[in-house]
């Protein structure tokens, strides 16, 4: 080890006595910007990564809708075949009805799926809690956990669906009475708007709900693993009929997910004034020093240091602050990811309720994923700033000449 890093170790860890206070509270400074700019980009990746998932686990990677229900399905399954990124694909339907258990009654989306291949592309049996996917059938629904609870409904229960297509018969004199169906299963995703409003059946059922016939509102493609779905969504849109759009599951949800990034990217520019204002106090400490150890700088001169040597030693101190703030850092930060639920019970307890947090923030717990690119964002960031915070102090006793620091008082 070269005799400025060994003079820098030894300034901030001197053998034999307590560790300095001004090398905890620099090292403390740091520690606690990296550790919240990792939780904070953890957390805002976490919900983006969430509803990513949970996009694709209820979509697919594409989604090919169209402008009106989908006559000529023979033409839109043709271009989905020609396609080579994708895997597979399901015809769905949707809309609202008023479904009603025991006098009570809910207004929630309703999804028709082809039973025959839905399982391909949506793993809807993974978010079952009670019933079984082979229970589905034309005569049966699947009610989402929130909304099944909220109707005192389970398995095997009977409920009624009442079709908006009611209304339009009745302008014909004509009664359409309601839909008989048992309750084959209930799901939940972790989302608490899909939990409390979602009913999926077989698609049979949803076109005669709605007078559909034969048509369907669109398809759920899933792709190759590996498969861009930019380019896939690209090449299907060549190869479609203009009565049809595919798009991926961002272009779905881009004013969303658009919000999302711009709010994750501004905490973690905020957040990065944390460890800025501990370069400001790395800096300070360090000019401190310059000024105690005046005479020790000129003596190092006399004795042949260089310039370049001896700016080298504080450059080194902020950076081996950087190194030690950053590692704390990242283990405080992991520690309080790893026990994020267990603190947000507890203030959500303490302030709002838990009700609340769930409302308004639509998930259960508190999502979390750490993208290997912000951690090494975060720690380049932090070892430069550290660094840099050794510069000016460096300057200065590069600057002291021998003679004159050696008669310093």
């Amino acid at each position: 080890m070269s005799w400025p890093l060994y003079l820098a170790f030894k300034q901030l860890f001197p053998s034999g006595r307590r560790l300095p206070f001004f090398t905890l509270i620099s090292v403390a400074g740091v520690a606690l910007g990296v550790a919240l700019m990792l939780m904070a980009t953890s957390v805002m990746g976490g919900f983006g990564y969430q509803i990513k998932k949970m996009i694709i686990d209820t979509q697919g990677e594409v989604q090919v809708r169209g402008r009106g229900p989908i006559e000529n399905r023979a033409a839109v399954e043709e271009a989905l075949a020609s396609v080579p990124a994708v895997a597979a694909w399901a015809p769905f339907a949707s809309g609202v009805v008023m479904l009603q258990f025991e006098n009570r009654p809910a207004f929630p989306a309703v999804l028709g799926y082809d039973l025959g291949r839905i399982r391909q592309v949506i793993p809807l049996e993974r978010y079952l809690v009670a019933g079984s996917f082979d229970d589905l059938d034309d005569d049966s629904v699947i009610l989402s956990s929130l909304l099944a609870s909220s109707l005192g409904a389970r398995p095997g229960d009977k409920v009624s669906l009442y079709s908006p297509l009611m209304l339009e018969r009745l302008k014909q004199n004509e009664i359409l009475l309601p839909r008989d169906v048992r309750v084959a299963g209930i799901f939940q995703i972790g989302h608490q708007q899909l939990d409390s409003s979602t009913v999926i059946c077989s698609l049979r059922l949803m076109q005669d709900l709605y007078g559909l016939g034969k048509t369907v509102h669109g398809y759920n493609v899933r792709l190759r693993p590996g498969a861009d779905e930019f380019a896939a969504a690209a090449a299907l849109n060549r190869a479609l009929p203009a009565a049809a759009v595919a798009r991926t599951w961002f272009e779905s949800n881009a004013d969303f997910q658009a919000v999302l990034s711009f709010e994750r990217n501004m905490i973690f520019f905020l957040l990065t004034f944390i460890v800025i204002v501990a370069a400001f106090s790395i800096t300070s400490s360090l000019l401190v020093t310059v000024v105690r150890k005046t005479r020790e700088i000129g003596l190092l001169g006399a004795m042949g240091g260089r310039a370049r040597e001896v700016a080298l030693c504080f450059c080194a101190q902020g950076f081996v602050i950087g190194v030690a703030g950053t590692i704390g850092g990242l283990a405080a930060g992991f520690t309080l990811l790893h026990y994020r639920d267990h603190l947000v019970h507890l203030i959500a307890s303490l302030t709002m309720g838990q009700e609340v947090f769930v409302k308004f923030y639509q998930f259960n717990h508190l999502p979390a994923h750490t993208a290997p690119r912000d951690v090494v964002t975060i720690i380049v960031f932090t070892l430069l700033a550290a660094t840099l915070a050794g510069l000016i102090p460096a300057w200065r006793a590069a600057k002291l000449k021998p003679v004159e620091a050696l008669r310093s008082e």
